[in-house]
């Protein structure tokens, strides 16, 4: 018996609204749709690399940052490189993106996305 070989394929973020969450990804980080129907998006840089999707899902409740007992805890978050934090952090914010009140950490921005998941930005050599 040969063992199978894996590749993670994506991401995918629970949303109220797949079109609307995708729209925000896609403004952010140039990404293509390569898939989108009701309730469901995908946005992939190319064919073959990891990408994003979106999974509409009516019972969404947004997690709480920090997390706290009890409340909907951070099952996921992105970490998104970027060139210019300065500038990446207004690009976030312009796209519907906020900046959230706790900040655990200098050179590492936590955002909150329109539906409230958490991602952070960080700069570094993209090359």
């Amino acid at each position: 018996m040969t063992t199978p070989r894996f590749r993670v394929a994506g991401t995918v973020l629970a949303t109220r609204d797949a079109q609307a969450l995708a729209a925000f990804y896609e403004r952010l980080l140039g990404w293509p749709r390569r898939a989108s129907e009701p309730g469901w998006v995908v946005l992939r840089p190319d064919g073959r690399s990891h990408g994003l999707s979106f999974h509409e899902d009516a019972a969404y409740v947004p997690p709480v940052w920090p997390s706290r007992v009890g409340e909907q805890q951070i099952m996921i978050h992105l970490d998104i490189a970027t060139d210019d934090l300065d500038a990446a952090i207004g690009e976030a914010v312009a796209a519907g993106a906020t900046v959230a009140e706790h900040q655990p950490q200098p050179g590492v921005w936590v955002m909150l996305d329109p539906d409230g998941h958490p991602f952070c930005l960080f700069e570094s050599d993209l090359d």
